[in-house]
């Protein structure tokens, strides 16, 4: 039996191999339980229980060969030999358990032994005492009855004593004034002395102590009138009243009367700070002119919209004492009232008076009255700050209103008192945004109002031409005192707006500061940014600049007549410059400072760019008609006050010429300096000293011909406008472009026509046409290099020197060579 002696744990396969079999054998599964299963009926199952060996050998007799069954028997050798190894083997593993097994097992037996001699001394002690206690029982029975009625007796005595020691103990808690004592034992006794009210002592003593009581509830009047306890006395003074069955709604209505006179007082101090405050604000502040304060700052007005009015108390001063003395005193109001009437339990009789629900109608009533009047003087507050130079003061006292108010809210919910307070902090942050607006459109017009006299302060000539548009500085003068330059004066006041814009938005954007309570409400977080903000701030400035940029270009006997020429150049730069990057800039900065959500329809930035873009359009139309104008009216003036028929022969160019020559190159220097030049066409080489071949080949050899009959004029009008028809149309007021050389040239056309039309109606002699000769050569010799096409000039002046020989009595023209050294000479 080697097999056996083999040590159990030397292979775990075969160990487990040898654990399934037996479960299999005796039929458990993996939780050592017994297996249902279905009992073997056949008589060959080797393991099953109608095993029958004569006919399993039978059965192998027959089915298997010699072989075969000698395979079969040692296999089943094998099987046995293995079988009683593992038998041995579970033996030798075990061995150490069955033997602890046994000791526990004895171990058991001997204490079960103990136990029940335990057990069997207990119970006949038990039935000693239960002996013990019967005796005891029998002996006391008599008694028993005989003492449960002294005790009967004894309490009652007792009650009695203190019934008829009542009176007395009243008037001693009267005098000790211990209200709460004294109310407490009336109570114990009542319902006793009103059950036996019809036997005259206990009548006696009711009577007695009504009118004790009747004393003490008028001490408790009075203390509750008077209102000199604090609050801890008044709320024991109300409680006694209503355990004295005084009427819970009368209570109430003087708790709140009393109440409402020291909130009155409140209200009364603050309507008086108000008063104070406005008679202080009636006297106004100047600011004065700083001697090197910038031309364009506002600073150089006589008032300043962004600088706060001197007064006496701050509106944090103001909302401070509101919030500590109304708001807190209203708050202690509530607590106390809730306390006295609301929240404390109703016991008795008071349960069934839902007094708490009459109380809460009558404290909503209470509340909502008193804030209606204090919210109306913090509006009037309000409304007095109309200085927008500091808002932090504004947003930090409207927080701090917004903060109480939200107690109001926890102490009485359902109130409307808060909404209220949040409704009048969305007012003034709207009528706050109207003030910004206001203000930078008073900033706006100030700041013209010192470009204006900028612009009219005296300036240096520049080769005798006028520089009141801002030429002067173009000679690099290096005087201190001198004006300021147009650019210099552009960039000013363009860094002066958006600087003062952007300071307001820095302003308005306290309002949606993350410290501050109520700018996580809805309106604060959507529609003040998008419709406040951007549209009802930001746009409508830049829409304001639009609109008072084209108020500019209004008929002379408006405010557009008296516009000085350069304010409208500068103001169309602006304009455009606002067109193509301000207006982007101003509109991105908004919506990534306040967070704008587009939810709702706003302007889009393409709407405000093509307004500026109009605007720039109209104001340097108007500017180009202005100048044009003002040409144009010397030109006239020259034609219509000289006698052209008798005048002498031209022996100079006139002085008229010269002066339309320097105010175009003072014009020219002018637009140089905030427009680009633009362009040009191709110049011809000899333009200043082109001739008027026009003159002397097609119309000078027709009408001068030596050949001149009456019907020639016929034929040169008849030539006039056939060349009219192939002549390229000029739109004299045709829109310009936004560059000096399309400026000079609207400019120079609206001059040109007018000569033109003014020659129309005189009539020349011969050296009256011969000085229109001269000064049309004057002109062209100059005015070419300032237009986009020289060939307009040419062609405009060829119609004045052709019009004018056509209204001439002896058509003589003067020879070319003396007309070049006549306007060389000049």
């Amino acid at each position: 039996m080697s097999s056996a002696t083999t040590p159990p744990d030397s292979d775990p396969t075969q160990r487990r191999r040898v654990h399934n079999m037996l479960k299999l054998y005796y039929g458990l599964n993996e939780e050592g339980k017994a297996t249902e299963q279905a009992e073997s009926l056949d008589p060959c199952d080797i393991n099953g229980p109608h095993f029958d060996p004569e006919i399993y050998l039978n059965k192998l007799r027959k089915e298997c060969s010699l072989a075969e069954l000698m395979d079969h028997e040692s296999c089943m050798v094998k099987q046995i030999r293995s079988l009683d190894s593992d038998m041995q083997t579970l033996v030798y593993e075990n061995y150490n358990k069955f033997i602890s097994a046994t000791d526990t097992i004895r171990k058991m037996k001997n204490d079960f032994k103990k136990m029940e001699d335990e057990m069997d001394c207990l119970s006949a002690n038990m039935t000693a005492i239960t002996e013990f206690s019967a005796r005891i029982s029998g002996t006391l029975q008599d008694q028993h009855a005989q003492i449960t009625k002294l005790s009967g007796v004894h309490t009652l005595l007792r009650k009695l004593q203190f019934l008829f020691e009542l009176p007395a103990r009243l008037n001693k808690c009267l005098e000790l004034q211990a209200y709460a004592q004294a109310v407490s034992a009336h109570r114990r006794a009542r319902c006793v002395l009103q059950q036996y009210s019809h036997m005259p002592s206990f009548r006696g003593i009711q009577d007695d102590c009504h009118v004790i009581m009747e004393q003490l509830a008028q001490q408790l009047r009075q203390k509750f009138r008077e209102g000199g306890s604090s609050a801890k006395d008044l709320s024991e003074c109300v409680e006694l009243l209503l355990q004295l069955d005084e009427p819970a709604e009368e209570l109430c209505d003087k708790f709140l009367s009393h109440a409402q006179s020291r909130l009155e007082a409140d209200l009364q101090g603050l309507e008086a700070e108000l008063k104070d405050s406005t008679v202080t604000d009636t006297g106004g502040s100047s600011v004065q002119k700083s001697p090197g304060s910038n031309p364009v700052s506002p600073s150089s007005s006589a008032f300043n919209p962004f600088l706060s009015p001197t007064a006496g108390t701050d509106i944090l001063e103001f909302i401070d004492r509101g919030c500590n003395e109304f708001v807190s005193s209203l708050c202690l109001v509530i607590a106390s009232y809730q306390e006295l009437f609301i929240s404390r339990p109703q016991e008795g009789e008071l349960a069934s008076k839902n007094i708490p629900e009459m109380a809460n109608g009558k404290l909503h009533v209470f509340v909502d009255t008193l804030a209606a009047r204090y919210f109306s003087l913090v509006e009037r507050r309000i409304q007095e700050e109309k200085g927008v130079g500091d808002n932090s003061l504004l947003v930090r006292a409207l927080d701090r209103f917004h903060r109480r108010l939200q107690a109001i809210s926890k102490l009485l919910p359902g109130s409307a008192v808060p909404s209220q307070g949040t409704e009048i902090v969305v007012r003034a942050a709207r009528e706050r945004i109207k003030q910004y607006l206001s203000a930078l459109q008073t900033f706006y017009h100030d700041s013209l109002t010192d470009v204006r006299q900028a612009l009219a302060a005296p300036r240096i000539s520049v080769g005798g031409a006028s520089a009141s548009g801002g030429g002067a500085l173009v000679g690099g003068a290096t005087n201190k005192d001198a004006p300021p330059s147009l650019p210099e004066l552009l960039t000013s006041l363009s860094n002066f707006i958006l600087n003062q814009l952007k300071s307001v938005l820095a302003s308005v954007h306290l309002f949606t500061a993350k410290d501050i309570t109520f700018s996580n409400k809805p309106y604060f977080k959507g529609e003040f940014c998008s419709q406040g903000v951007r549209e009802g701030l930001v746009v409508s400035f830049i829409k304001f600049i639009c609109q008072s940029s084209r108020q500019y270009c209004e008929s002379a006997g408006d405010r557009g007549g008296s516009t000085p020429p350069a304010l409208l150049l500068l103001l169309s730069r602006l304009c455009l410059d606002y067109e193509t990057s301000t207006i982007s800039y101003i509109l991105t900065l908004t919506d990534e400072q306040f967070l704008v959500q587009h939810h709702t329809p706003v302007t889009p930035v393409t709407a405000l760019c093509a307004e500026a873009r109009e605007a720039a359009q109209k104001l340097l139309n108007h500017y180009v008609k202005v100048q044009g104008l003002i040409i144009s009216q010397m030109l006239r003036k020259s034609v219509e006050t000289r006698d052209w028929v008798n005048t002498i022969e031209p022996r100079n160019v006139r002085a008229v010429m010269k002066r339309v020559v320097e105010d175009t190159t003072s014009i020219d220097v002018q637009v140089g300096l905030l427009y680009e030049e633009g362009v040009r066409k191709a110049h011809s080489s000899d333009s200043s000293k082109r001739t008027f071949s026009v003159y002397s080949s097609s119309r000078q050899q027709i009408r001068y011909a030596p050949s001149y009959t009456p019907s020639a004029p016929m034929d040169t009008n008849l030539l006039s406008n056939i060349h009219k028809l192939f002549s390229e149309r000029i739109d004299i007021f045709s829109p310009v472009e936004f560059n000096k050389v399309s400026v000079l040239t609207g400019i120079i056309k609206i001059s040109l026509k007018t000569f033109l039309e003014c020659v129309r109606l005189r009539t020349f002699g011969r050296y009256g046409l011969q000085q229109i000769q001269v000064d049309c050569h004057y002109l062209q010799m100059y005015l070419w290099r300032f237009v986009s096409d020289e060939n307009l000039v040419h062609f405009l002046l060829d119609e004045i020197v052709g019009s004018a020989a056509h209204r001439c009595l002896d058509p003589s023209p003067m020879e070319q060579s003396v007309i070049e050294v006549i306007c060389e000479r000049g």
